[in-house]
């Protein structure tokens, strides 16, 4: 079972997906239910009104940019500039990349978004306020999948006990295989 921001304007709550993983940007993303949240309920990504209270106490205003924008991260999951302008071109044409790309930034700066570097290319944009995960990464379908951020404790701590290097690890992307392609087919 897995975990899914659910599509659609209206809804900004998590979903469970009962089937297989669903695509919400390329590449596929795909959260385990039992990695959301140890209670009953997953998170819910930031709503536009926490948004724009979050926006002016910083002294900005949520303009429809920066607003298409957040609702084209929310509703994409992972997902990179260049598919978030096409999703927001579908409500306003005359958004170019070059506004997608400073609004992602000022997001990122006052931790609304969130990115990391899923392989080679552009990087990848979610919405923060998700639990911290790492992002594994299946070179062979491309499927993203986010795991608790906790599987890396020790590994962190020895990081900084044995070479005083303190790790982030929200932009923590694990390349590998998944079980579906590290298994050969046999026929």
């Amino acid at each position: 079972m897995t975990v899914d921001v659910a599509k659609g304007r209206e809804s900004w709550r998590w979903r469970e997906a009962a089937a297989a993983p669903v695509a919400t940007a390329s590449p596929r993303a795909e959260v385990p239910a039992s990695s959301a949240s140890g209670s009953s309920s997953a998170p819910e990504p930031v709503a536009d009104g926490t948004w724009q209270t979050q926006l002016r106490s910083r002294g900005y205003r949520l303009t429809p940019q920066r607003q298409l924008v957040l609702e084209a991260v929310a509703r994409l999951g992972h997902a990179t500039p260049e598919e978030i302008v096409t999703e927001v071109r579908r409500t306003a044409g005359g958004v170019n990349i070059s506004t997608v790309y400073r609004t992602l930034d000022l997001l990122e700066e006052l931790d609304l978004v969130s990115h990391a570097h899923l392989g080679h290319g552009a990087p990848t944009y979610h919405a923060a306020g998700v639990v911290e995960h790492v992002h594994l990464v299946c070179g062979g379908c491309g499927t993203v999948r986010e795991i608790p951020s906790d599987v890396l404790t020790d590994l962190v701590a020895r990081l900084r006990d044995d070479f005083d290097f303190s790790v982030d690890v929200s932009h923590v992307a694990l390349a590998g295989r998944c079980g579906n392609c590290a298994t050969p087919v046999s026929g």
